[in-house]
């Protein structure tokens, strides 16, 4: 109590010294005076892929802010200057830039004359996770060939060591799946787990203390039809598992879709936002981000970022639909047909304790507001101390990673000479000598504002506000491993009453310590930054201060059905076989028994036959469809057990060109005998832009979990400026509450007809208790006249 009342003392006194010294500035200065050298700036809006005219593709990226203030993207093995007439691939390519929008490459993580000698001669390297952990950065990496790596560098570019593997290739006890796709994840008591898995199962082990080996035991937390991808985040009191499904790269029939579950435990059980475990044999809900009909799909394997606002971005890939497949290429496995799946990055906003991208409108492409990169306050030291007052011992350091930095030395207080207005966030890049505490200021006013102190000797993380002759606080404990003397992230976010103090490695969502403290009445954010050191030197780098974001706190609305058309719906009233006599429907392959109406149902066993690339033998009911854009929707009770059987809705041109949500009964890999119940989306259409080209194609995404009675909808839209339809689909288990997923794109090559199917594998029985059509257009100039 005694060290925390000195250190109070201080503040107040430091702040007070801190007015003084600004000397009355107001408002936001020059660039140059207000910035230092990172004065780079932020494009008001940027469009996607970040990526293009600057590499062809960046698959599975990760991104870091590093210390010397840049962010730094890394991504799989793969030919990212093949358009330059570059034959092969770079091994894990690096990208760089000053505001999270404009990238340059900058090398590659292994060049091809130095593949580590535990690399089999065929492994490519996939899916890189980058970290920061007690100074260094640390890159887990997958092989191809199956298991995952380890490399370290003292600067995001290297030079890497490379430390062999921390996953083995084979399968390991208690985890049956393929050992690639990592990331790993810190924990507030500064635990480490590394995250890994790929269709069908995701699991998680303890690290090490210095995160190079495993601990066990290893535990399963999900499982689902082509899950992978795994990535953890604490936000508030939840740890959320973000993970992909689906087709991660199969060009335009792609249907990665990024899906979260969220547990109070890094171990599980993880449930996604209708209570579904994710170790439920189910697809599952929780979209995080799926494709939305902006011409691209394949969006997934993400990774995050938090801006200097503390706004966080999803960072991702995706496949355009225009330009969606390379020539074939020559790799370390031989020559490949790959998919071009540039990086993007979009707003992700936190709405009722879930992740979701732009408030649920999806990815975007042009014209969206972009990171905030830079400030009133935002210096790396580069042009030294020119942009702030100090006061006490301030001298400039050096260091190969992060260049110019500030070094206080006991008592001695940096303060901006310029001030923000309103609410602010403010960070910075702090350590300190052993004992030390090193403190990062908002709010300067006099002796009023707001500091979030690291005190290692008290082994605290520490929020303090003053206002008049009133200070509040409030602590957290900082893990017993916490090592204060490299580097660390501190962020001190001032919105409204509430001040918020955070610290962690690397600003990643993985915070080691939060505390928050309601502000005094009448006291406000504006005012100076500044750092300080207490009981020790202490060093600043990258410190800013820029308005915060505000949150988004409403989803976009759902589509919502317009007026029912009865000419194009069925409640099978009637008797005998559909598509019979004067019936609306039609059949391709009639079937000679089995569909049936019976008491205000169409009964209809699966059949043993297929409707699948080349293979076309199942039987489809179809009716005409609505010339403007409509919403159709089936109520199906199936009771499929074997794999493959499946039933639900399609809409048909012919039997290669078709979109298809049902219910199906899909194997789940590395599970022998073992089954999944899914909601299935499919597109199948031709595939002119593979070498050879293919006549036909099929791919999948998945829904959120069926039950024993589905309502399933696909919203169908003309998009008459790219001639095709797009068509998202949506499940609910009680026709009430919807969970809305992905868009299929499929270009107009004639008109769609409206249609069921109950096949693949005999032995089931689907039982539709009505097609219902809605009028969309009616119900868009509704929306537009209210």
């Amino acid at each position: 109590m005694e060290l925390r009342g000195k250190l109070a003392r201080f503040a107040a006194t430091a702040l007070s010294v801190g007015v003084l010294l600004v000397g009355g500035v107001s408002g936001v200065a020059p660039a140059d005076a207000a910035t230092g050298n990172n004065a780079t700036s932020t494009p008001a809006t940027y469009s996607n892929p970040v990526t293009a005219g600057v590499v062809d593709t960046f698959p599975d990226p990760s991104m870091i802010r590093g210390k010397d203030g840049a962010w730094y993207a890394y991504g799989t093995t793969n030919p990212i200057f093949n358009s330059s007439g570059e034959d092969g691939e770079h091994l894990l390519p690096i990208l760089r830039s000053e505001n999270m929008v404009t990238w340059t490459y900058v090398g590659d993580v292994v060049a091809p004359d130095a593949v580590p000698a535990f690399w089999p001669g065929n492994a490519r390297a996939w899916a890189p996770d980058i970290r920061y952990v007690d100074g260094r950065y640390y890159l887990t990496y997958a092989l191809s060939t199956g298991g995952v790596a380890l490399a370290t560098a003292p600067t995001p570019t290297g030079p890497w060591t490379h430390h062999g593997l921390l996953v083995p290739r084979a399968a390991m006890a208690g985890c049956p799946t393929g050992n690639i796709d990592q990331a790993l994840f810190t924990d507030t008591d500064d635990t480490h787990y590394l995250y890994w898995g790929s269709y069908d199962v995701i699991c998680v082990s303890r690290m090490n203390a210095d995160a190079t080996a495993l601990t066990g035991p290893v535990t399963q937390v999900a499982q689902g039809r082509r899950m992978e991808g795994g990535y953890v985040v604490r936000h508030g009191d939840f740890y959320y598992l973000m993970y992909s499904d689906a087709g991660c790269c199969d060009g335009a029939f792609s249907g990665y879709t990024v899906k979260v579950g969220r547990s109070h435990s890094p171990f599980g059980p993880f449930v996604d936002d209708t209570g579904t475990d994710l170790m439920n044999q189910s697809s599952k809900g929780g979209f995080v981000l799926a494709p939305n009909g902006n011409g691209f799909t394949g969006v997934g394997h993400n990774a995050v970022q938090t801006d200097l606002s503390g706004q966080d971005w999803i960072v991702y890939h995706a496949i355009s639909n225009a330009d969606p497949d390379f020539p074939p290429v020559q790799t370390r496995a031989g020559r490949l047909n790959l998919s071009r799946r540039p990086m993007m990055i979009d707003r992700l906003d936190w709405i009722d304790g879930w992740p979701v991208v732009n408030a649920g409108a999806g990815g975007s492409v042009s014209g969206a507001t972009a990171p905030v990169t830079t400030g009133p306050v935002d210096d790396d030291f580069t042009a030294g101390l020119s942009a702030w007052e100090s006061r006490g011992p301030v001298t400039l350091g050096d260091e190969t990673d992060s260049g110019h930095f500030a070094r206080l030395g006991d008592g001695a207080v940096l303060t901006s000479k310029v001030h923000t207005d309103g609410d602010v966030r403010a960070q910075a890049d702090v350590r300190t000598s052993a004992g030390g505490t090193v403190g990062l200021r908002a709010g300067v006013t006099g002796r009023n504002g707001a500091v979030a102190w690291i005190d290692s000797q008290a082994g605290e993380l520490r929020v303090e506000v003053t206002h008049g002759g009133t200070t509040v606080r409030s602590s957290s404990p900082l893990p017993a491993t916490f090592d204060a003397t490299t580097w660390k992230v501190l962020t001190l976010d001032w919105v409204g009453d509430d001040v918020t103090a955070s610290v962690s490695e690397d600003n990643l969502i993985d915070p080691l310590a939060v505390t928050t403290v309601t502000a005094p009445r009448n006291a406000t954010p504006g005012g100076s930054v500044a750092v300080t050191a207490l009981h020790g030197t202490g060093d600043a780098d990258n410190v800013s201060a820029a308005p915060a974001a505000r949150p988004v706190t409403a989803r976009v609305p759902d589509p919502v059905p317009g007026p029912l058309l009865t000419a194009y719906s069925d409640d099978f009233d009637g008797t005998g076989t559909p598509g019979t006599g004067d019936s609306a429907w039609s059949w391709v392959r009639q079937p000679a028994t089995g569909p049936r109406q019976q008491n205000g149902q169409l009964l209809w066993p699966t059949q043993a036959a297929e409707l699948y690339t080349g293979t076309n033998t199942a039987s489809v009911l179809l009716r005409d469809a609505p010339s403007s854009d409509y919403l159709v929707e089936t109520k199906l009770t199936f009771d499929g057990t074997r794999p493959a059987q499946q039933a639900g809705l399609v809409l048909y041109q012919n039997d290669d060109r078709y979109l298809k949500l049902v219910h199906s009964v899909l194997p789940e890999n590395g599970k022998a005998g073992q089954v999944l119940q899914q909601t299935e989306f499919d597109k199948e259409a031709e595939r002119p832009t593979a070498t050879p080209p293919l006549a036909v194609a099929n791919g999948p995404m998945f829904g959120a979990a069926p039950a024993a009675t589905t309502w399933l909808r696909l919203y169908v839209r003309h998009d008459t400026a790219h001639n095709e339809y797009d068509v998202r689909m949506a499940s609910s288990t009680d026709g009430a509450r919807w969970e809305w997923g992905g868009t299929w794109s499929l270009t107009d090559q004639g008109a769609l007809r409206i249609g069921l199917v109950s096949m693949n594998t005999a032995g089931a029985t689907a039982s539709f208790d009505y097609v219902h059509t809605y009028d969309m257009a009616q119900a868009a100039r509704n929306g537009a006249d209210s």
